[in-house]
C-alpha cells in the first residue's frame, strides 16, 4: 500500500491485512503441553489483532507502525519461532474513527477469533473498544496510545498501556520549562480527548497556574485549526505546548507561521516524528515548507533516537528495516512498531508452551516490571498499574533530528509523584531472538 502524506481525509476503504506467518525466535523455555484451550493458539501458531489508522486523520506515520511490529515478526520467525509458535497479526483499517474500531475489533474478536488485540492505535478510537475486550476476558495488550485511563489494572485487568502516560510526559515537558522558561507566558494546543487532557493534566502539576495563559483544543478531522492559533497568538504566549497527532503539529506550525506567531515549540513525543511532520509541512505547503519550521522544538522520548546508529537497538531496528520493511522511511514510528513487537515477544516468552489469556495477563502483572528492551526507563506494571514506561529523557530537533538530552526520568502520575533521574542501563538486545529478564 502507497502512503501519501497529502491524503488526509477519512477515506473509506476496506483493509484486512493477514500477515504472513511470523515467529519470534528464542530458545524454548518452559515446560509442560503447548496445547491451549484460548481462541486464536494452536501448538504451531498465535493470531493477535489490532485496529491501526491506515488511512484518515492518523495515517501520516502512523499506518507505518503495523508494518513495523509484522517486520520484527518475520526477523524472528526467519531464527524458529517462540515456543514453538508462529505469530501472525491481522490487522483492520479504522481510519481513526471511533466507530469503525468497535466494529473492527468485534470481527477480530468474534469473526477472527484472534487470541488478543495487540498495539491497538489511539486514545478517541480504543476507547471504544475496552470495555468489550475486558468484558470479553481478551487481552488487550501494549495500546498505542499513552491515555492515563489504560493505568487501571483493577477496573481493566486484560488492558495494557506501553508509551509513558501522558500526564507523565506532561509532568517531565512542564518541569523543563519550569526549570527552564521561568516566568515565560505558556500556552497550550491539545486534542480534544484523554490524550490531550491526560497532557494537559501533567503541564499544570509542573507549570505555576499564572504562567499557563491559554489552552486551544481540536477536535480530530477538523482541517482549520487558525481559530485556536489565533487566540493562542492572541494570548502573548511565549511558549506553546503542542499534545497533538502529527497531522496537527503541522497545522499548527502552517497557520502560525502565517500569523507570524513564533513562540518556542513544545511537542508530545507522539506528534513530532521530524520524517512525518516535514513530510506533512512540505505536502501542505506545497513544498515552501518543510522541517525548518520545527526546528529546536523541544520533546520526550523513552526509546533511542531513531538517527543514532551507534545505539545496538536502532542498529538491529535498522537491519530489519533494510531487509522486511524498506518501503516505509526507518523513523520514530517504524522504532515503535518494532519496540513494542520485541516486548510481546518477550511476554509471550514468559507465558510459556501453555498459552493461555489468562497466563499472559498474570506473566505481565507479575513480571512486567522487570521486562528489558530499547526503552530507556523501566515499565510500571503491577497488578494495579497497567501503565506503560515509567518516562523519558528530554529532546529537541536539530537538524532535522531528534537529540535527546540530560539523562533520562521516571515518575508516576500523581501531581505529587517526585520526578526523578533513572541511573539503570539500557541492555543490548540478544544475538538472536527475546532474552528473558
Amino acid at each position: 500500500m502507497k502512503r501519501s502524506l497529502g491524503r488526509w481525509s477519512a477515506v473509506a476503504v476496506p483493509v484486512a491485512v493477514a500477515a504472513g506467518a511470523a515467529a519470534l525466535a528464542i530458545v524454548a523455555a518452559g515446560c509442560g503441553s503447548s496445547e491451549s484451550s484460548s481462541p486464536g493458539v494452536s501448538s504451531t501458531s498465535v493470531t493477535f489483532g489490532t485496529h491501526q489508522p491506515l488511512t484518515g486523520p492518523a495515517a501520516p506515520g502512523y499506518s507505518e507502525i503495523a508494518p513495523a511490529s509484522q517486520a520484527f515478526f518475520n526477523y524472528l520467525n526467519a531464527q524458529g519461532g517462540i515456543q514453538g509458535r508462529k505469530l501472525h497479526l491481522v490487522v483492520k483499517n479504522d481510519e481513526y474513527n471511533p466507530a469503525k474500531t468497535v466494529t473492527a475489533v468485534h470481527e477480530l474478536v468474534l469473526s477472527s477469533n484472534v487470541f488478543g488485540i495487540f498495539e491497538g492505535l489511539g486514545t478517541p478510537t480504543h476507547t471504544k473498544v475496552v470495555g468489550f475486550l475486558n468484558t470479553s476476558k481478551v487481552p488487550d495488550l501494549f495500546v498505542a496510545s499513552g491515555c492515563p485511563c489504560w493505568d487501571n489494572g483493577t477496573g481493566q485487568p486484560y488492558t495494557f498501556g506501553w508509551q509513558p502516560n501522558y500526564t507523565i510526559e506532561g509532568k517531565i515537558l512542564g518541569r523543563y520549562l519550569e526549570e527552564h522558561f521561568t516566568g515565560k507566558k505558556v500556552a497550550v494546543f491539545y486534542q480534544n480527548d484523554d490524550f490531550g487532557k491526560g497532557g494537559l493534566t501533567g503541564i499544570r502539576d509542573e507549570v505555576p497556574a499564572n504562567d499557563i495563559v491559554a489552552t486551544q483544543s481540536y477536535q480530530p478531522g477538523t482541517t482549520n485549526v487558525a481559530p485556536q492559533i489565533s487566540s493562542l497568538k492572541a494570548s502573548g504566549a511565549q511558549v506553546l505546548v503542542d499534545f497533538t497527532v502529527p497531522i496537527y503539529t503541522a497545522l499548527g506550525q502552517l497557520t502560525s507561521f502565517t500569523l507570524g506567531f513564533k513562540p518556542q515549540l513544545v511537542v508530545s513525543s507522539v506528534g513530532i516524528d521530524p520524517t512525518t511532520v516535514g513530510g506533512l509541512l512540505k505536502t501542505y505547503s506545497k513544498g515552501r515548507a518543510g522541517t525548518e519550521l520545527i526546528e529546536g522544538a523541544i520533546t520526550m522520548g523513552y526509546l533511542p533516537s531513531p538517527t543514532d546508529l551507534s545505539n545496538p537497538w536502532i542498529a538491529l531496528f535498522k537491519r530489519v528495516h533494510d531487509q522486511y520493511d524498506a518501503g516505509a522511511p526507518f523513523d520514530g514510528n517504524v522504532e515503535f512498531g518494532m519496540a513494542s513487537a520485541y516486548t510481546l515477544g518477550q511476554v509471550l516468552q514468559l507465558a510459556g508452551k501453555t498459552l493461555t489469556r489468562e497466563g499472559v495477563v498474570k506473566v505481565i502483572n507479575e513480571k512486567g516490571a522487570q521486562l528489558t528492551g530499547p526503552g530507556l526507563v523501566p515499565f510500571r506494571y503491577s497488578t494495579s498499574e497497567h501503565g506503560g514506561y515509567s518516562g523519558g529523557e528530554m529532546g529537541r530537533i536539530a537538524g532535522g533530528k531528534i537529540e535527546l538530552f540530560g539523562g533520562p526520568l521516571v515518575t508516576d502520575p500523581s501531581p505529587t509523584g517526585a520526578i526523578t533521574p533513572y541511573t539503570g542501563t539500557q541492555p543490548s538486545p540478544p544475538s538472536s531472538g527475546v532474552s528473558v529478564p
